[in-house]
């Protein structure tokens, strides 16, 4: 990683790094921030947000950001992203990196800027997602429905959110993360958002970041906010006939899911809140023309 003020720096491609911490695993964070700092290739420069904490793991020379209280996920990427913007000369590509994943090689940076490069049509470029064995990749970490391949370049529609390249100036045009969602799902929203302003998505299977093998459902909150959310970003973004498509298949996902792994009171809880809140969303659906890109892209917004 090189200093974003040094003579060195010339030259590099520019990349604003933002972490997400609530100071609950400092081993995993050195660990994986090590990692971030081994980068080459790359100027960089990184801001840890501390969702309602003061960040205690930071590497050197990097920003802080401390919010009174835990804003949620998409909240708190915000205000990394805005924070390296008010410094000034902010980089035109940010990465957002959760706080215990890892670069299993120091190119892995300047590699995804380079398929950024390589297809200026995305506004996000995906690296494959896996654990620590640098082969296992769960299939919610694959950001399309043919999850059996995770080796498989190419374009699509959503987003892995913890470990992402996204192009500054899309991200800021359709404005950034959603924050209400808390957590959970924000990556749909944004990759929809995103493909109705022009853009697309770019999955670089060849390059890899690791990650810890865990559940979602390990979260209290991960099966109410799963279920509102799925309502609340159909709501935002769907066209009106598209919207009893959606939410007829996903309810019937989610559910056979809860029933089968548990978390059914807590998914209907969320179902319903979605549903007797979603008015509060801001409606901007989404054309016919983004509705048939998305599906070119093999992810039809009503799976």
């Amino acid at each position: 990683m090189t200093p974003h003020d040094t003579p060195a720096a010339e030259g590099l491609p520019r990349v604003d790094v933002v972490l997400l911490t609530m100071n609950d695993r400092p081993a995993e964070e050195a660990a994986a921030q090590a990692t971030l700092r081994a980068q080459s290739g790359v100027d960089v420069r990184v801001v840890v947000v501390g969702n309602g904490c003061k960040p205690e793991v930071v590497p050197a020379g990097a920003l802080t950001v401390c919010l009174p209280e835990n804003i949620g996920i998409p909240g708190g990427r915000n205000a990394g992203a805005a924070a390296l913007r008010e410094v000034g000369d902010p980089a035109g590509w940010l990465f957002f990196l959760d706080n215990d994943a890892a670069f299993p090689r120091p190119d892995v940076l300047a590699r995804l800027v380079a398929e950024s490069e390589r297809h200026p049509e995305a506004a996000w470029v995906q690296p494959r997602l896996t654990g620590p064995d640098d082969v296992t990749t769960p299939r919610r970490w694959v950001p399309r429905l043919r999850a059996s391949t995770p080796g498989r370049p190419g374009k699509v529609a959503s987003m892995t959110e913890g470990v992402v390249l996204i192009r500054r100036d899309a991200f800021e045009a359709v404005g950034g993360w959603e924050d209400h969602l808390f957590l959970y799902h924000e990556g749909f929203d944004l990759a929809w958002r995103l493909y109705e302003a022009g853009w697309s998505g770019w999955y670089a299977a060849s390059i890899r970041m690791h990650h810890p093998l865990t559940q979602p459902a390990r979260h209290a909150l991960y099966h109410r906010l799963a279920a509102r959310n799925r309502i609340w970003i159909a709501h935002r973004n769907l066209p009106a006939p598209l919207l009893p498509l959606y939410l007829s298949a996903w309810t019937t996902i989610t559910l056979a899911r809860a029933v089968r792994g548990g978390g059914l009171g807590q998914t209907l809880r969320g179902m319903r809140e979605g549903w007797t809140s979603r008015h509060a969303q801001r409606r901007r659906p989404m054309s016919w023309r983004t509705v048939h890109r998305l599906t070119a892209a093999g992810r039809p917004p009503i799976i």
